[in-house]
């Protein structure tokens, strides 16, 4: 059996492998070879140098985006990982009905980001308009319409990541650590979270590169408004691309310092949480 998979193994990796190639490799090395070039279309191209970086982080609007996504990605990964932990602690506990809620909260995960931009932001002009106001007039407004947002779609995912952690945790230790006169919050600290890093490493990666790499929310519920002072940096690389003549490659070179920091910011945090990892 080994052996005949050994002899076939190349047939059934060949088209995934290709795909790939073709999908992601290439376009990824063309990518980078464009953000050195001055184009209109890809057969056009003329090398520049780093003059595209150069006006890419001289961008005022580049930097804007940045610093927005930024302060949203610090407050969506603490709320969106805290409130997961939260819900799956009580629907790890023994009542009825904790499959039912535990399906309740992974369902918003399952709409689309376009039409889940379009949905909440009706619901949140319908709530402002009875003040006279609308999502757009206010970049607190934008910022924290998207908070909530994505905050509803994406604490259910967490939560069953962190449900599968909790449950992983061996019940002698918990026992143990009750027997020997622990209460809840020293349980909790000591024990729980302790055991629980495998998950938070991942929740934790998951909510930081969604942050940065957010698009369909972002372009549905707000589309940068007002003043493009809510845009987020993919939609500011977009817009720069698609939006604004003769800046093809400069959008090209805010596609690669994007890659850049959200690789280099996703290894950091992998980093600094698995040392904090305990083996069981």
């Amino acid at each position: 059996m080994e052996r005949s998979l050994k002899r076939y193994f190349p047939i059934f990796v060949l088209p995934t492998l290709a795909a790939f190639i073709i999908g992601f490799i290439w376009p990824f090395i063309q990518g980078i070879y464009l953000s050195f070039t001055e184009f209109r279309t890809v057969n056009n191209a003329t090398f520049n140098g780093i003059e595209n970086y150069i006006r890419a982080i001289k961008d005022p609007e580049f930097t804007s985006a940045f610093i927005f996504t930024a302060a949203f990605t610090v407050v969506t990964v603490v709320l969106i990982n805290l409130l997961a932990f939260i819900v799956a602690l009580a629907l790890t506990q023994s009542f009825k009905g904790t499959n039912i809620f535990r399906t309740v909260f992974f369902l918003p995960n399952l709409i689309g980001g376009i039409v889940l931009g379009y949905i909440w932001q009706l619901i949140f002009n319908g709530i402002l308009a009875r003040f006279d106001l609308t999502l757009k007039i206010s970049t607190t407004f934008g910022f924290w319409g998207l908070v909530i947002l994505i905050c509803w779609q994406q604490i259910g995912y967490m939560m069953i990541i962190y449900i599968a952690g909790l449950q992983a945790i061996p019940g002698d230790y918990t026992e143990a650590a009750h027997i020997d006169g622990a209460n809840v919050w020293q349980r909790l600290r000591h024990v729980i979270i302790p055991n629980l890093m495998p998950s938070i490493t991942i929740c934790t990666f998951l909510t930081l590169t969604n942050g940065f790499k957010l698009f369909d929310q972002n372009l549905s519920l707000t589309a940068g408004e007002p003043m493009k002072s809510t845009e987020m940096l993919a939609l500011n690389i977009y817009n720069t691309f698609y939006g604004r003549v003769g800046w093809q490659g400069v959008g090209q070179a805010k596609a690669v310092l994007f890659f850049l920091l959200v690789v280099g910011l996703g290894l950091l945090q992998l980093r600094v949480t698995r040392t904090r990892e305990v083996q069981q």
